[in-house]
């Protein structure tokens, strides 16, 4: 018998399968308001990574949810995948991890269930490796395989990192390498190497746990991770919720190299078409941007690296943490900078 393709059950994988950012305003554009209390301290208005909620003088509560049907065919990858990617948003507010609850959606009809049992155990292992328990869950039979997490950590109040803080002048750093959607895709159309496997699994795998240590300095003012809507997306939250520009040099960006040469041959995901078509008006790219450039720029990033605002003069300080914690490619892509009137939100040159 042929080994189980998980990606064959699925019309999309990873965070890739996310709502189009253009669709997905208009959707929440539609939605009632609700009712904020005070300890409320992030919600949904500046599209931050979860909410926080203040327990007390010295804790606060953060709490997001993230799920998506397989990038990858192997079961407990899928799983490991899936897990880092949901525990990702609670470093990114400079939080730490609690609890989990998993999320399981499975085509029972179509999967054995010693597949779904390898999908739990991917993630279940993910979540002892960051020292919290999976205290529970939800599990529906549905059409196709959906598995994800509730995430719960602790954060102090005073050092919560949401996309409203950051600051002119602020550098950018990225702490992994892009281009995540571009392997996925390759993999679907039977193209990815084995090498070029090693290095996705060993990357949407790697905990950002940084993000920790990261809200424990005053100078780091935003924080956020880049994920489905790529880098260029991610970024213009910040610039939005920080009512900011942004500037970006694509030479400083770090790339995963079996990555260019796949998009360089044409390869890439229906994600990050979508992404350009929800925001590619706020972006100036230069005229030497080629097109298989736009395209890592819009790349979906499934369990992608945290996307740092820091002062400047602590740069050398937050690349040093991120290469103490294995994050080896770490690099400064840009700086931030008052929006000009009539002028792009993102340029990129």
């Amino acid at each position: 018998m042929n080994p189980i393709k998980l990606t064959s059950f699925a019309h999309g994988g990873g965070c890739g399968c996310k709502i189009a950012p253009a669709i997905l305003s208009r959707i929440l554009a539609a939605t009632p308001a609700a009712v904020l209390p005070p300890q409320l301290l992030v919600g949904s208005e500046s599209s931050d990574d979860a909410a926080v909620y203040r327990l007390n003088d010295s804790q606060a509560l953060v709490a997001t949810t993230d799920f998506f049907t397989p990038i990858v065919d192997d079961p407990g990858d899928f799983g490991r995948i899936a897990a880092t990617n949901a525990l990702s948003d609670i470093y990114a507010m400079g939080g730490t991890p609690i609890l989990a609850l998993a999320i399981v959606g499975m085509p029972l009809d179509k999967l054995p269930l010693d597949v779904i049992e390898q999908i739990l155990a991917g993630g279940a292992s993910v979540c002892q490796a960051a020292g919290i328990p999976i205290a529970g869950g939800h599990s529906i039979d549905v059409l196709e395989p959906i598995y994800g997490l509730v995430a719960l950590g602790l954060v102090h109040p005073d050092r919560v990192k949401t996309n409203s803080a950051a600051r002119a002048g602020d550098l950018l750093i990225l702490g992994k390498p892009l281009g995540i959607g571009i392997l996925s895709a390759a993999l679907k159309q039977g193209k990815l190497s084995p090498a070029g496997y090693a290095e996705m699994r060993a990357l949407t795998t790697q905990l950002n746990r940084v993000g920790s240590i990261l809200g424990e300095m005053a100078a780091v003012h935003a924080m956020t991770d880049v994920t489905g809507f790529g880098l260029a997306g991610h970024l213009l939250e910040i610039c939005r919720g920080s009512q900011l520009a942004a500037e970006l040099r694509f030479a400083d960006l770090p790339l995963i190299e079996e990555a260019v040469a796949h998009v360089q041959a044409g390869v890439a995901t229906g994600a990050s078409s979508r992404n350009w078509t929800g925001y590619g008006h706020e972006l100036a790219l230069a005229p030497e941007i080629a097109d298989w450039q736009q395209k890592l720029l819009t790349d979906p990033q499934t369990s992608g690296g945290l996307l740092v605002a820091c002062a400047p003069e602590a740069a050398d300080a937050v690349l040093r943490l991120f290469q103490q914690q294995g994050f080896a490619r770490a690099a400064v892509v840009g700086r931030l900078k008052e929006q000009s009137a009539g002028a792009a939100r993102l340029q990129v040159s």
